[in-house]
């Protein structure tokens, strides 16, 4: 017997899988809270120059497989009609995994929009591109000041049958 068990508990201690779990979560979600603190200020800059442009919406279609993934296109648009995105550079905020700071980048609007849709796949759905991976389309709604995320996933499904007789 260990000298971390404890009988009046009846618990075991925890193996040290469970320890690097239990940190890799804490890791997990202090980074989430570091990314939920900058998207707001993220968006209304997004959206403010989008906005100045006469941009109403922008479709951003992702697709992975196979251990790798990536923007397959980015198409804005003003209203029904298909327009450039503007070249002006602009300063976004991204949180870093295994530290407090928040990092100031300056992107093209275009690799702005690429990088916050990156991180919100690693947010929402880690691993998108492995194995069978995923494929979907985030819609950045300027007019509403929203961004939705369509996910579809792909699996592999077996069926298993034994029989003796």
């Amino acid at each position: 017997m260990s000298d971390n068990h404890n009988p009046a508990s009846g618990q075991q201690p925890l193996p040290a899988v469970d320890l690097f779990m239990a940190a890799w979560e804490q890791k997990e979600r202090a980074y989430r809270e570091r990314a939920c603190a900058v998207l707001e200020g993220n968006k209304k800059v997004l959206f403010g120059i989008l906005a100045e442009h006469g941009i109403t919406a922008v479709i951003v279609n992702f697709d992975g497989y196979g251990d790798s993934g990536q923007i397959e296109d980015i198409t804005a648009q003003s209203g029904d009609v298909v327009v450039e995105l503007p070249d002006e550079r602009i300063e976004i905020f991204r949180p870093g995994w295994d530290s407090p700071d928040v990092e100031r980048q300056t992107h093209t609007v275009r690799e702005a929009i690429e990088a916050l849709s990156y991180d919100f796949l690693a947010q929402t759905h880690c691993g998108w591109e492995n194995n069978e991976g995923a494929y979907g389309d985030f819609t950045f709604d300027v007019t509403e000041g929203s961004i939705t995320l369509d996910y579809n996933e792909r699996y592999t499904a077996s069926e298993n049958y034994s029989h003796e007789f």
